[in-house]
């Protein structure tokens, strides 16, 4: 863990190596003060020399200033390093997850990415730049005291180390019992950032069901976790600061005790007595300085643990040693295929699939719920491997291909259609970033988009919320078929996606996508049998398996299924448009 994420220190190490540095030069400055008053005292004091005290309060000037200057380079050097070190953590994780494939993507929820990329990013960066700081100042602050202790009273000094001792046991078991409660924290996070998400992005469908104060309680239920479990951690490292002032101060009291004796046996001097005090006090907020130090530690380990897990994650799927970096035309088959989100749990999702598609082909594919039409398209783009047999697009397995080739000529129009916050021409520009607006509107008008895009006030120029929430459902599936048809593909696939249009305009689609794209095979995936009945065949899915392919007609008289459909569709029902009188 710590290796994958110390890789990403980067061109910040000089830096991160100048910090440490620049603590160390200014612990020494601070080690060397109470020396040079000490002799102020028994020196300059104690022998009326006034130009000894002046001499020696000026190099203590000057030895402080030269402390300032190091803990601000320090500070510095820190802050960069620690912000580097976070942006390279942030833009290493999304780079990462940009090359996920779905099967990668179902291990991590949106929510749970969210709050790595922030929240857990952001503890490792304040626990980087204290790590930097404080963990070389505070051991080095720490021994270099010890040190001029031993030099200055023995015997007074080993009141300190059974001190230390003393301390560094206590902060041992209070992190200890804190640790595992930080660890619960995040994943804390992520039900309750998944509960805003969700929350924010269907407010439309909260206020109509009026389930605003269910929202509210599931909210402060999560807020209220996240509250306990800190309360929790922080009980258990509260006592840190008042144990450590009560053995600071009982230090204080057995020092001037012990050495107001010795200073009277005249084993000591005034000067000694105060720099040795001053010596306990630095080495006492040195122990201080570090139990910060594992109190962030602790809270960062589960945080590092968490980003590490994105970082390390390798999608399953990926090019061959030589892909071929050509599709030479929308042929499509299927030999002998089982598919299963997770291989070797439970039946296959897709079984004994065998399907031979011509280019140019018009293919519908219809079937109940839950039937894995869409499980079926998602191999032919290879979002997903096969678990046995394979797909052929071209005439070559889709393995064999360069996924950025094989997934520019194989567009897909998606169940959930998503836009982008952009103008319409932007989101159009998705499916071909150089595509002119002429390309953009030629288009939107074999998407029958053209016609609202028209009557906006901006037209093309049009700004689209986040979400496209400010375009109804019939408006967006039909700007995303539009954005699909600017890369030119080989292999159109519309999964269900003109379910929100009327049936008059879904017509008009499929009748400009027979005249203006005859040579791309279209697969669409549909409820309704009016959408699917003019293509030059249909596959009927269910269970997984292929039940039917064939014409319309075929299919009526030999598919028990489709003439079921069909019927209560058509012949006996009246909630189709297209039923004529």
């Amino acid at each position: 863990m710590l290796r994958t994420l110390l890789k990403y220190i980067g061109e910040f190490k000089t830096t991160a190596f100048l910090t440490p540095m620049c603590m160390i030069g200014e612990v020494i400055c601070e080690m060397i003060i109470p020396v040079l008053m000490g002799r102020i005292v028994d020196i300059g004091i104690g022998g009326s020399d006034m130009s000894y005290i002046i001499r020696t309060g000026l190099i203590m000037l000057a030895v402080a200033l030269m402390g300032l200057l190091f803990g601000i380079l320090g500070g510095v050097f820190g802050a960069k390093a620690s912000a580097g070190f976070a942006r390279n953590l942030r833009k290493a994780m999304h780079d990462n997850i940009q090359t996920f494939s779905f099967s990668s993507i179902d291990k991590f929820s949106s929510s749970s990415l969210v709050t790595r990329l922030t929240t857990d990013v952001t503890n490792i960066q304040n626990a980087f730049q204290m790590i930097l700081r404080m963990a070389m100042r505070a051991p080095a602050s720490m021994i270099i005291a010890m040190v001029m202790s031993f030099i200055i009273s023995p015997r007074l000094a080993s009141i300190y180390l059974a001190a230390v001792f003393l301390l560094a046991c206590i902060m041992l078991l209070i992190m200890r019992r804190a640790t595992k409660y930080f660890q619960q924290v995040f994943r804390r996070y992520d039900d309750l950032n998944n509960s805003v998400q969700e929350n924010v992005s269907s407010i439309r469908v909260v206020k109509a069901y009026v389930r605003e104060d269910y929202e509210i309680s599931k909210f402060h239920k999560a807020a209220e976790n996240i509250y306990e479990m800190f309360i929790k951690a922080e009980m258990n490292i509260a006592g840190v600061s008042p144990i450590m002032m009560t053995v600071v101060y009982g230090c204080i009291l057995l020092i001037s005790w012990f050495g107001a004796h010795l200073i009277i046996g005249g084993e000591l001097q005034t000067g000694q007595l105060m720099s040795l005090l001053a010596y306990c006090m630095n080495i006492l907020m040195s122990l201080m300085m570090l139990s910060v130090v594992f109190v962030m530690i602790t809270m960062s380990e589960a945080s590092a643990k968490r980003i590490a897990e994105v970082i390390e994650e390798k999608s399953d799927l990926t090019n061959p040693e030589n892909p071929i970096m050509e599709v030479p035309d929308g042929s499509i088959r299927f030999d002998d295929v089982d598919f299963s989100y997770r291989p070797g749990t439970g039946d296959p999702v897709l079984k004994d699939i065998n399907l031979d598609i011509r280019s140019g082909e018009s293919i519908g594919i219809i079937g109940g719920t839950g039937s894995a039409k869409s499980s079926l398209v998602n191999l032919i783009s290879r979002l997903y491997d096969v678990t046995q047999g394979k797909v052929m697009v071209g005439g070559n397995d889709v393995r064999d291909y360069d996924l950025d080739t094989l997934r520019n000529q194989v567009s897909v129009v998606l169940q959930k259609n998503v836009l982008f916050s952009g103008t319409i021409l932007d989101n159009l520009r998705w499916g071909d970033k150089d595509a002119t607006e002429e390309e953009c509107v030629r288009a939107c008008q074999m998407a029958c988009a053209d016609e609202f895009i028209q009557k906006m006030p901006e037209g093309y120029n049009t700004w689209i919320e986040q979400g496209g929430s400010n375009v109804s459902g019939g408006q967006k599936q039909r700007l995303c078929i539009a954005r699909a048809l600017l890369k030119k593909p080989k292999i159109l696939i519309l999964d269900d996606s003109t379910s929100a249009v009327d049936t008059a305009t879904d017509a008009k689609i499929r009748k400009a996508f027979r005249e203006e794209i005859p040579g791309t095979t279209k697969l669409i995936i549909a409820q309704r049998i009016s959408s699917v009945k003019d293509c030059d065949r249909i596959i009927v899915m269910d269970d997984g398996r292929v039940n039917g392919f064939g014409t319309h007609d075929e299919l009526l008289a030999g598919n028990e299924i489709y003439r079921e459909v069909y019927e209560s569709q058509v012949g006996g029902a009246s909630a189709d448009f297209d039923k004529k009188e």
